[in-house]
Formats: structure tokens, C-alpha cells, sequence
């Protein structure tokens, strides 16, 4: 699947941002400081939009570089549109860029209140809860931690009470690699982010420090931006409704595929009834479910729609054995990790002909049983959660560290793999596909089972592997959403999340105004 098929947003890399401005600059025929100026304008716009010249306190921090320089610009057009401003500039070195300087010099000839230069704590100014502290110190350049007084100074704005807003990305947060220290960025209620998001918005070690965003449009050449691939794409709702296949008038069950799901164990149903009713309210014509004996009126009575088969094995699935041909099969979701189990998979995957989704105990098998992946086709995905993943490609220093690892294993296996979590990111060799959907009621026990119904589901209708898990994410995220609407965060069940799958349908067409309806 091409990366730019569905036309998402995409993320750059600071330095494939620095040179787009060059390129822009060149092909447009504008300096630097005119790029600066288009910049502040755009976040002085967003500003006055929503405040309309309000007389709040504005206490404007700028660096000495050019992401000081766009705010000096946004502190001189909010004090030419009378608003009540007060800028400072943090003198933290004695070098300073040429566009800062220039921005320096105009904000002079419009106040005689000159900016603060800011040299150590005397100068921290006093806040109150009804001031907005927009942030400029530090932008995507950053390459070492803010310290001595200059942390303090982020500390201190952090313990305000203030609204907080950034500009581009927090102070104090590296955007490409680890941030150093996670006490020195300031944490912003919002971030107003130049031409693209950063990869640091959408990781857990930093993610919370951005509050909302909204990307503002800076002109940036628009080759540049069709051509270049970008460090990952964000995908969210008119990505996902591209990915929708229409269905035919004329299509019947076996239209939409046989789907083979491969689990349970005794104890751990559940999972193997979550699956399958993934993959049936996401569309899977047909539905199989392989479990152990004592599954078998479990799966019959909970899902009724679905065909059931077991081994000989009570407890545990130690032979699968099918006397079709799947199309697409989904192993791992309850199923443990006995030697007899391991044996089974190993015969699976050397049985399989078509890509399978691997998740859960599948996983920490194949984690202890290195030997099983030679035999796994290509293009399967795998669904772990964290402490899966880790057992799978190795423990992480970091956020970084572990997408590496992650873009190491994809490549090394053809494989693709999700990352679950509060932004799922999957991972297809050196590309990233962010998810928008979902929330935190979904940290629940069995939502993962859900999912990998949802993208076996989707498998087994004909999407291709990437789009199916892609377009699954975000289903599943979906339906979460429309659950938690009505049942609360802490209300939401996996159970749930399976039913509202359809409803996520709905949602994806569903004009904005339109509330979604109470999950049943």
C-alpha cells in the first residue's frame, strides 16, 4: 500500500522541516523572516479568533532563536490590535539568530514597553489564573536540556495557574529523539504546531505535555510536502472513510470471507468470544472458531452465529486441525503457553497460506520459541500490548528505542506490527500510521481481543494487510469512543466495544453535527 493512498497528515523530522523552509524560501522567493512573519501572523490569527481583544494579561517568553523570533512577531501584532501584553525574552546565551534580531528591533518601534531581558529568578513575573502565557523559548532546534535558572523558569510557569500555550512544540521537548529532561518542558493546555505535528506529540513519555494541538498552514511548498514521505502519517477520520470498501448488492457470506480464529483455553473463553464477535460486527462473512473441548458450548451459546471446532484436549488447544480453507486466521488470544500449545502453532504456521494475525499468547510463545517466526507468512501483524512487545523485540530505553526495535523486527519478519496504546501507532518497516481514535476507557481487560477480531475481520474481506490493520485501529478506537460517550470511561467493557463495532460504521459518515447514538 503506498503511504501517501490515503492522503493523511503527515509528520516530518525537524531537519525535513528545515528543508522545506529552504526550499519554500527559494521557490517562493521570500527570506527567512518573511516565513517568520507568516508564521506569527497565523498564530495571532488563531489567538484573535477566540479572544476577540479580550483585556487579559498575556505574558509572551521568548528565546533568542527563530521560534523566539515568531513570537515576538505574535507579541508585536497582539500589542498593534490593543491587547494587554508583556514579553520577555529569556537571555539564557549571548547568541542570537539574525531573524530574532530583526523581530527584536520591530517590536521596539511599537511600545515603550520594551521586552524584559530575563537574566535569572528575580525576573520571574506574577501570574495569576486569569493570564495566558504564551510559550516561545525553545522550538524544534533544541539540542540539549534547559537548565540552571532557565529550568526554573519553566517550572515556575508550569505551577501557575495560567493557560498555557505553545508555540510549534513545548520548551524544552525534543521532538526526534529522547527528551533529556522531562522536568525541564513546559506543559502546555495547547500547542499550536508549524505546517506539521511532531512524532514527541503522539508518545507516551511526552504526549502529555502538548495538551490539544492544531497545525497551522504555513504555505510550505506543496511539492515538497505530495513528495516527501515524512517520518509517519497521522490517520484519522477522512483517511479512514477512503479505506471503506462499499459492498455489492449481489455479494453473499462467502463474499466477505471464511475467517479461522484460534483460541481459548480453560479459563480464558472470553478472548476467544471477544475475537469472534470482532470479526463478525466488522464483516467477516464466516467465522470459525478452533478451541479446546471444554470451549465448545461456551462458543456455541455466546456466539451463536459462529461454527465451532475443538481438539481433542479439554483444557488446551494442542492440534489445530480445519478441514476448509481459511480465509485468514487469527491465533493467540487466550490460548497460553504449554509445550503442546507451542507445537500446535508450530504446525499452524507452517499449514498457513495466507497472512494470520498473531496476538497475545501467540506472541509470548513465539518470544520464548524464536524458531517459530521462519514460518509465519508474510505480511501477518502482530498485536501486542506492552509487555508482549517487549518479551518480543527486547526491552526499551525509550520511546524511541522501542519504535526502532519495533521497525527492525517489521523489516527482519516482513511483518507488520501494532503498537497499542493511547496513540496506536502501526508499524510497517521504517513508516508509522498514528491512530486519532480511542480513549482511555479502552484500557480494559479483552479490548485487545476485540481488536484483533476487528483486523482479522477485515482480512478476511479482502483488505490488504497494512489496511486492515490501519483501518482497524481505528474502527476498534471508534466504537470505543461511542461507548465511553454513553457508558462513561470507567463503564466501558470490551463486550461493548465488540457491539458498537457497526455503529463505528455509521459514525465514520456521520456529518460532525450529529451526535452518535447510546450504544446498546
Amino acid at each position: 500500500m503506498s503511504n501517501n493512498l490515503y492522503y493523511t497528515m503527515k509528520i516530518f523530522s525537524k531537519e525535513q522541516l528545515l528543508e522545506a523552509d529552504k526550499l519554500t524560501a527559494q521557490k517562493q522567493e521570500v527570506s527567512f523572516n518573511e516565513l517568520m512573519e507568516r508564521s506569527g501572523t497565523q498564530i495571532f490569527n488563531w489567538f484573535h479568533q477566540r479572544l476577540q481583544g479580550a483585556p487579559v494579561p498575556v505574558h509572551v517568553f521568548c528565546g533568542i532563536g527563530n521560534n523566539g523570533g515568531s513570537g515576538l512577531v505574535v507579541a508585536r501584532l497582539l500589542i498593534e490590535n490593543g491587547y494587554n501584553v508583556k514579553a520577555y525574552i529569556v537571555n539564557y546565551s549571548d547568541k542570537r539568530s539574525k531573524d530574532f534580531l530583526v523581530n527584536y528591533d520591530r517590536i521596539k518601534n511599537v511600545t515603550k514597553d520594551w521586552p524584559l531581558l530575563m537574566t535569572c529568578e528575580e525576573d520571574f513575573p506574577a501570574m495569576t489564573e486569569n493570564d495566558i502565557v504564551i510559550d516561545a523559548m525553545f522550538g524544534t532546534g533544541i539540542n540539549r536540556k534547559p537548565e540552571g535558572w532557565v529550568k526554573k523558569l519553566i517550572q515556575y510557569i508550569n505551577a501557575q495557574p495560567c493557560f498555557k500555550l505553545a508555540i510549534d512544540v513545548p520548551s524544552g521537548m525534543f521532538v526526534d529523539a529522547p527528551t533529556e529532561d522531562l522536568d525541564a518542558v513546559i506543559k502546555a493546555n495547547h500547542t499550536l504546531a508549524f505546517q506539521s505535528p511532531k512524532l514527541a506529540f503522539f508518545l507516551p513519555s511526552t504526549g502529555n505535555f502538548t495538551g490539544y494541538y492544531d497545525v497551522l498552514d504555513l504555505g510550505i511548498d506543496k511539492e515538497f510536502l505530495a513528495t516527501n514521505q515524512g517520518v509517519a502519517s497521522i490517520i484519522a477520520k477522512p483517511n479512514a472513510q477512503r479505506m471503506y470498501r462499499q459492498r455489492d448488492k449481489f455479494s453473499h457470506k462467502g463474499t466477505f470471507g471464511h475467517t479461522l480464529i484460534v483460541a481459548g483455553s480453560y479459563g480464558s473463553m472470553g478472548a476467544a468470544i471477544l475475537s469472534a464477535k470482532g470479526a463478525f460486527r466488522i464483516g467477516a462473512g464466516k467465522v470459525t472458531a478452533f478451541v479446546p473441548e471444554c470451549g465448545y458450548a461456551i462458543m456455541q451459546t455466546a456466539v451463536p452465529e459462529a461454527m465451532v471446532l475443538t481438539n481433542d484436549n479439554d483444557d488446551l488447544i494442542t492440534d489445530v486441525k480445519y478441514d476448509f480453507e481459511p480465509t485468514a486466521i487469527a491465533v493467540g488470544m487466550g490460548i497460553g503457553t504449554e509445550e503442546a500449545t507451542v507445537k500446535a502453532l508450530s504446525d499452524l504456521f507452517k499449514k498457513a497460506k495466507t497472512p494470520m494475525v498473531i496476538d497475545a499468547d501467540a506472541i509470548n510463545c513465539i518470544s520464548e520459541n524464536k524458531e517459530l517466526l521462519k514460518d509465519i507468512p508474510e505480511n501477518s501483524v502482530f498485536t501486542p500490548h506492552n509487555g508482549e512487545l517487549e518479551r518480543l523485540v527486547g526491552k526499551w530505553k525509550n520511546d524511541y528505542d522501542k519504535i526502532e526495535r519495533v521497525k527492525k523486527f517489521s523489516k527482519k519478519q516482513k511483518a507488520i506490527v501494532v503498537i497499542k496504546g493511547a496513540n496506536t501507532i502501526t508499524v510497517l518497516e521504517d513508516h508509522l500510521y498514528i491512530n486519532t481514535s480511542g480513549n482511555p476507557g479502552m484500557a480494559t481487560a479483552g479490548s485487545g481481543d476485540v481488536l484483533s477480531g476487528a483486523i482479522i475481520g477485515l482480512l478476511s474481506q479482502g483488505y490488504d494487510p497494512l489496511t486492515a490493520a490501519i483501518f482497524g485501529v481505528y474502527l476498534h478506537g471508534s466504537a470505543g469512543n461511542i461507548v465511553s460517550h454513553a457508558l462513561s470511561y470507567e463503564g466501558t467493557m470490551a463486550g461493548d466495544i465488540a457491539g458498537a463495532l457497526g455503529e463505528a460504521f455509521i459514525e465514520l459518515f456521520r456529518k460532525e453535527e450529529q451526535a452518535p447514538e447510546v450504544a446498546k
